[in-house]
C-alpha cells in the first residue's frame, strides 16, 4: 500500500464499467477513497459540488466530453485532474494541459505510472496551497472574512455557501470596500463588458447575497445609495 496515497478522495470519471471498476479497485486497494460516474454531465455537477482531492478524467463520455469537463471545472475549482485518452494524439494531450489539466496518461497504462503521476500532481497541489497558506490574502469587513485562495467566505467562522456568481459579486464589493459601486461598473467587472442583460440582474444578486448574510446572520453588510448603487461598510 502507498502511504502517500491513502487519505485522498479521487472520482472516476469513466463510462467503461470494466475500466473504472478496475480503477476503483487498484485505488482502494492503496487506501483511497473514490467513486465513480460515468456520466459527464454529472460527473462535472459532482466535481463543483462535492470535495475531491482528485479526479481522473476520461475524454470520451456521454452529454459532456472530459475537456469540456475540465475547462468549466478550471472557471470554478483548482482541483487536480489527469485526464485519462484512449488517444496517443499528441493534440488531444497539448488540448487537456491546456485548458488546465494537471496530467493526462495514455489508455493502456501500467498503475505503478498511474500511482506516480498521482503522487506528483497532488505533491504539487500541496506545496502551491502551502504556499498560498504562508502569504494568504484575506479580505475582511466585520465579522465576515474571505479566502480568495481558497474561494471561502466565513462569518464568525461559520461558512458561507456562495453560488460563483455570488462569490464574484462579494469579493468585488469587498475589494472596493466603502466605494459606492454603480450597477453599471458592478456589471461591467463581476458579469463582464460583453454582458448585454438588464442591470437588473444586478439587483437580483445583491437580494441572493443580503439572504445568505445579512439576513441569516442579523449584521448589514451591503448598504444602498439610492440612485448611485451598493456598498460595503465597516
Amino acid at each position: 500500500m502507498d502511504k502517500g496515497l491513502k487519505k485522498y478522495r479521487v472520482l472516476i470519471v469513466e463510462d467503461e464499467r470494466r475500466i473504472a471498476r478496475f480503477l476503483q479497485m487498484e485505488l482502494e486497494h492503496e487506501g483511497m477513497n473514490t467513486a465513480i460516474e460515468d456520466n459527464g454531465r454529472r460527473a462535472y455537477e459532482r466535481i463543483v459540488q462535492e470535495n475531491y482531492d482528485l479526479v481522473l478524467l476520461d475524454v470520451m463520455l456521454p452529454d459532456m466530453d472530459g475537456f469540456t469537463i475540465c475547462r468549466k471545472v478550471r472557471e470554478l475549482s483548482q482541483v487536480p485532474i489527469i485526464m485519462l485518452t484512449a488517444k496517443d494524439d499528441i493534440d488531444d494531450k497539448v488540448q487537456g494541459l491546456d485548458i488546465g489539466a494537471d496530467d493526462y496518461i495514455t489508455k493502456p497504462f501500467a498503475t505503478p505510472e498511474l500511482l506516480a503521476r498521482m503522487r506528483v500532481v497532488l505533491r504539487r497541489q500541496e506545496s502551491q496551497r502551502e504556499a498560498k497558506g504562508a502569504q494568504e490574502e484575506i479580505l475582511s469587513v466585520k465579522n465576515l472574512t474571505m479566502y480568495p485562495a481558497r474561494h471561502e467566505v466565513q462569518v464568525d467562522g461559520a461558512p458561507v455557501e456562495l453560488t460563483k456568481k455570488e462569490y464574484d459579486l462579494l469579493e468585488y464589493l469587498l475589494r472596493n470596500k466603502r466605494n459606492v459601486l454603480t450597477r453599471d461598473q458592478i456589471l461591467s467587472n463581476v458579469w463582464d463588458y460583453d454582458y448585454m442583460g438588464d442591470t437588473n440582474v444586478v439587483d437580483v444578486y445583491i437580494r441572493y447575497l443580503r439572504q445568505k448574510l445579512d439576513d441569516r446572520f442579523q449584521e448589514k453588510y451591503i448598504h444602498t445609495m439610492r440612485g448611485v448603487g451598493y456598498v460595503i461598510k465597516d
